[in-house]
């Protein structure tokens, strides 16, 4: 991957800076790419490069020989930046954001970002530094101070060789490789996710990702007739619960972990850092979170699998709704995911529409089929799985319905799974379902959409360029807001910046033939061979990694966004 082009340096302030900072020990350039235009500006608007050459035996070496060694590398040197500004720089100094120096700080995930960049002869880290200002006059004396003491520190601290811990970077490294060989096992066992014993699964608080710790973290042990043994590179011998293709339930009572499992099958979808206690968990790469979202909007989407039959005959092979609601936002969302590639569905009945579940035996009775237009979630997840290969995993407390189309159920006790399959399915032929099937042979035909550049508009009121994210699950994109509340799998706000200029970049591919899918495809090919930089010209240090499934789902949400239907087409 080649380093972007930029705007350096003079030659005599490239020469100064040099000379300054090999005073302090660290030979490496400054490049100011681009300074925020007064200090109250956002971080993301002011871009600092830090080149070091590879071939300096100061500097922190590691042979790389694939993409995920190269991504995990750049992890791990990124946090160690983090790390060092938080400890060296004073933090605000000044007013607005003057006085700091920063990059983005990584989650628990181990993620392909452009904050660090290796090519094969340089590490170059983007970081943020505040000039420091009284008002909008800069302070020079603390400006000197951080330029020539604090920065020259931190790059010290992050990329010299000698205070690298060598040990805790190879183990950064093996874990994501074995965590990458785990993930492209899944399919050739016919799983779609696996979860080793000892992992620890719950989270330190509802608001934080970082592990539980003590002794109330439970750790994960798989019931005999569930486990799965796996050979990996540098871990060896592992085992663990491996969770089948096909319709799985996650029951028991309640606070006893149902919906910690499926967080952990939600975000198995990505690498974690040692210690997070997830690193041997994965599911498949195109795994989607489904819940109900009421409001969402929505464009010519057939729902007609799920809804049809509406009040004054409203079209539902071509739905489109700026209020969807809980069942219809639903229903659009797995249509969506069906249409854009997903391979596994993932649900909570907490954040489900109920009617779109389920019609037991007594509503059946008092509503009739011809005035009901939804056909129940349970009446067609088997089929799905038949005609879509598509497998569900759904977590359920109250609908012991759900016993009679499932393949394995797993129930939840103290943090523990133990599979009641055999069990609930002699439950189920106990008591034979008093409710009727509902339209489970209608079929699942997607009608592709093929989307429209002219309705993606990044410019808003005033007619100026305005793409940019202050929150993980809140895009602004021109004159909208982009609501991804219901995108439960966006995991970091670099994440969702660089969905919002993937928007915009997936125009270059919108033709008026190629399918949404087919556009999608292209952007994450083009992200793939030429790295993150490539979706926008202006050189950041503020993108993650995403999925083609995000993007979809994104460009599904923008308010204002059109498609042309394509006549049915069997995906």
């Amino acid at each position: 991957m080649a380093t972007p082009n930029a705007t350096a340096l003079t030659e005599s302030q490239d020469i100064l800076l040099t000379r300054v900072f090999k005073s302090k020990n660290v030979l490496f350039k400054l490049i100011i790419q681009q300074i925020p235009k007064d200090p109250y500006a956002p971080p993301h608007t002011g871009i600092y490069r830090i080149q070091v050459q590879r071939s300096d035996n100061r500097i922190i070496s590691l042979k790389i020989g694939s993409k995920v060694q190269n991504i995990a590398f750049a992890d791990f040197l990124a946090r160690h930046f983090f790390d060092a500004s938080q400890r060296i720089s004073n933090g605000i100094r000044g007013t607005g954001y003057s006085g700091i120096i920063t990059i983005n700080q990584p989650g628990q995930s181990i993620l392909e970002r452009n904050s660090v960049v290796i090519t094969d002869e340089v590490i170059e880290v983007r970081c943020f530094l505040g000039l420091p200002a009284d008002g909008r006059k800069i302070i020079s004396e603390i400006a000197e101070h951080m330029l020539f003491s604090e920065l020259p520190d931190i790059v010290n601290e992050s990329l010299l060789n000698k205070n690298i811990d060598h040990k805790a970077l190879h183990r950064h490294v093996e874990v994501a490789e074995d965590a990458e060989y785990l993930r492209n096992k899944l399919d050739s066992l016919g799983l779609i996710a696996f979860i080793a014993n000892n992992s620890i699964l719950p989270r330190e608080s509802g608001t934080s990702d970082k592990p539980m710790s003590g002794k109330t973290a439970i750790p994960f042990a798989t019931p005999d007739s569930l486990m799965k043994e796996i050979n990996l590179s540098h871990a060896g011998r592992i085992k663990g619960m491996g969770i089948p293709k096909g319709v799985t339930l996650i029951t028991g009572g309640g606070y006893h972990g149902k919906s910690t499992l499926l967080n952990t099958l939600e975000v198995g979808i990505y690498n974690h850092i040692p210690g997070d206690g997830r690193e041997q968990c994965v599911s498949i790469t195109q795994t989607a979170k489904i819940r109900a979202y009421s409001g969402r909007y929505v464009v010519k989407t057939d729902i007609s699998p799920f809804i049809k039959n509406l009040p004054f005959h409203k079209n539902t092979t071509s739905f489109s709704t700026e209020n969807a609601s809980g069942s219809t936002s639903q229903a659009a969302n797995i249509m969506e995911a069906i249409e854009a590639g997903t391979e596994v569905l993932l649900m909570d009945e907490d954040t489900c529409a109920t009617n779109f579940m389920i019609r037991d035996s007594k509503m059946q009775q008092l509503v009739n089929k011809e005035d009901e237009p939804i056909t129940t979630f349970i009446d067609k997840v088997k089929q799905l799985n038949l005609e879509k290969n598509i497998s569900t995993v759904l977590v359920l407390g109250g609908v012991g319905d759900y016993f009679d189309v499932s393949d394995q159920v797993i129930q939840m006790k103290n943090y523990k799974p133990f599979d009641v399959t055999s069990k609930a399915h002699k439950i189920a032929n106990m008591f034979h379902a008093k409710r009727k099937v509902e339209d489970e042979a209608y079929p699942f035909h997607i009608r592709e959409r093929i989307p429209l550049p002219e309705s993606i508009i990044p410019l808003n009121d005033h007619g100026k360029f305005s793409i940019y994210a202050k929150e993980v699950h809140r895009l602004n994109f021109g004159k909208h807001i982009i609501d991804l509340t219901d995108l439960e799998q966006l995991m970091e706000l670099s994440q969702t910046k660089a969905l919002g200029f993937a928007l915009e970049y997936s125009k270059k591919y919108m033709d008026n033939r190629s399918t949404l899918r087919e556009v999608v495809h292209y952007v994450m090919k083009d992200i793939n061979e030429n790295g993150i930089d490539v979706i926008s010209d202006k050189l950041s240090g503020h993108f993650a990694w995403f999925r083609g499934l995000e993007l979809a789902f994104t460009l599904n949400r923008l308010r204002g966004f059109d498609v042309i239907q394509k006549d049915m087409d069997a995906i």
